[in-house]
């Protein structure tokens, strides 16, 4: 992986200033750090510190269309044996404005680990465990996700969880 100095995360749908950073550029972003748990949905939790780029601020950036009612991402982790059905995850405007909304790269002071999602990982922290998508490679503002997949918002709503996983 090199540190991913070959990462490029790809951000569009519907905005009008389409974007393509590094990861050194998301490090550039003002940051924010926070103590947050994280809570799976299988009952455990952790706490953890956790640093990244705001959601929100880099969204305001690519000047959002007013038809963008969702944030979509897709993410580098296969689902499926074949390598086939790669992960991908959505929250409504208001989560991804959220401030604690993060694009996190640091977890406890330190590069965030493969293990919990490096690159660049999803917190947000309103809802549970798997709505926070790992290794995110690409983000686009839709205004529906009907047409995505099995048309229920993410991977494991398209299997029968819950659109908003609230907590």
């Amino acid at each position: 992986a090199a540190g991913f100095a070959d990462y490029r995360l790809e951000l569009g749908g519907l905005v009008e200033q389409p974007a393509s950073l590094s990861l050194a550029d998301l490090r550039a972003l003002p940051s924010r750090t926070q103590i947050t748990r994280h809570d799976c949905v299988e009952g455990w939790s952790a706490i953890g510190k956790w640093k990244g780029a705001r959601l929100g601020a880099l969204l305001e950036a690519l000047r959002p269309r007013r038809e963008a009612r969702y944030v979509m991402f897709y993410c580098a982790d296969p689902m499926e044996d074949d390598g086939t059905s790669p992960y991908y995850e959505s929250i409504d405007m208001n989560d991804a404005f959220h401030p604690q909304t993060l694009l996190a790269y640091e977890l406890n002071d330190k590069p965030l680990p493969i293990a919990n999602g490096a690159p660049v990982r999803l917190r947000v922290e309103r809802q549970l465990g798997y709505k926070h998508a790992k290794y995110v490679m690409r983000i686009e503002l839709v205004q529906s996700f009907d047409k995505i997949a099995g048309g229920k918002g993410g991977y494991w709503e398209d299997q029968g969880y819950e659109w908003y996983a609230g907590i």
